[in-house]
């Protein structure tokens, strides 16, 4: 008919717009998988860094020979670790910790030194208290910085580390505390809620998930020996379990596609999807992060003695034996 282009025009003009389309969502498919890619972690192990330094810092101001009558592995010069009967952790001296900014609820809540709250969280009582620290946070925080990258996970250690210290501030009233274990605790409990929180994408999840509880129980058992802050890991494993339900979020719908597809499988890529059950989560786990760190750290600064309100909470932390005593 008169006025239509020929047919061989029309159809290279098709041709050329569908070019043009699968260019186009080849270029939004190659950015969705960009999103996926593994991050490279490197912050994780700063942190463990940053902690050895901070307990050589703190070994070297500590200087046993010149402060104390004997010591342990005296060839190390200042070095040196106190006696096993002042710490059998083998580190420093508790006037040196609280030197350092190690936290004492009494300087919290009558001096003023709310920041020691965080300084604690990089401080370790010895060289068995690193080591069991550093050891963790390599193995979970790894996984979860390649997961998620540094910046969740970063603010998601440190929050963590600081609800633990909370905890701690609010029912440890005559001791010290120290320790990245609140923080430790935190990584934990993210795994514990990002588990839940993304379980349709997960294989064998119900052995995963008892794997996990299992592992989670027996470190919170361990913090019944004396002298452990058991309640900061309790405090870190709640904040972490909550944090994991708002910063752990991964799209549902057809997400392992998404993930292991390889670029330029226009089949495989498709828009993220987020479930109605992930975001009332995030909701509810952000009001109750909100109100409990507002309600914790009113209190702590007012000098509230938990243990007033409850009776029975200190055997949390310590149940005395016929082999120990929790004083």
């Amino acid at each position: 008919m008169e006025g239509e282009p020929p047919p061989s025009r029309v159809h290279t003009m098709e041709i050329t717009d569908q070019s043009l389309h699968s260019k186009a969502e080849a270029r939004d498919e190659n950015k969705e998988m960009k999103h996926f890619k593994k991050w490279v972690p490197w912050l994780i192990p700063l942190f463990v860094i940053a902690n050895v330094i901070v307990f050589i810092i703190t070994m070297y101001v500590n200087n046993c020979p010149k402060n104390s009558a004997s010591c342990i592995a005296r060839f190390l010069g200042r070095f040196s670790f106190q006696r096993f009967h002042e710490n059998p952790l083998l580190g420093p001296s508790s006037m040196t910790l609280l030197k350092m900014g190690a936290l004492d609820v009494h300087r919290v809540a009558q001096w003023h030194q709310s920041w020691r709250l965080i300084t604690c969280i990089w401080l370790h009582g010895g060289v068995f208290h690193l080591l069991a620290n550093i050891f963790g946070i390599l193995v979970i925080g790894i996984w979860l910085e390649q997961e998620f990258g540094f910046v969740l996970i970063g603010l998601l250690f440190v929050i963590s580390g600081f609800g633990g210290s909370l905890l701690s501030a609010l029912f440890i009233q005559s001791k010290i505390s120290v320790g990245a274990s609140g923080a430790l605790f935190g990584l934990l409990g993210s795994m514990l809620s990002e588990l839940i929180t993304n379980w349709s994408i997960y294989d064998k999840k119900l052995g995963a998930l008892l794997t996990l509880v299992i592992v989670i129980l027996i470190n919170l058992a361990v913090g019944i020996l004396p002298h452990v802050d058991n309640f900061a890991h309790i405090g870190g494993f709640l904040s972490g379990f909550l944090l994991g339900f708002v910063f752990l979020i991964r799209p549902q719908f057809e997400w392992v596609k998404q993930h292991y597809a390889p670029q330029g499988n226009s089949q495989a890529v498709v828009k993220s999807k987020y479930k109605k059950y992930q975001y009332i989560l995030w909701f509810l786990s952000m009001i109750l992060l909100i109100a409990g760190f507002t309600v914790g750290l009113v209190a702590v600064l007012h000098g509230v003695d938990a243990n007033d309100y409850c009776s029975w909470c200190h055997y949390l932390s310590c149940v005395p034996t016929s082999r120990w005593h929790c004083n």
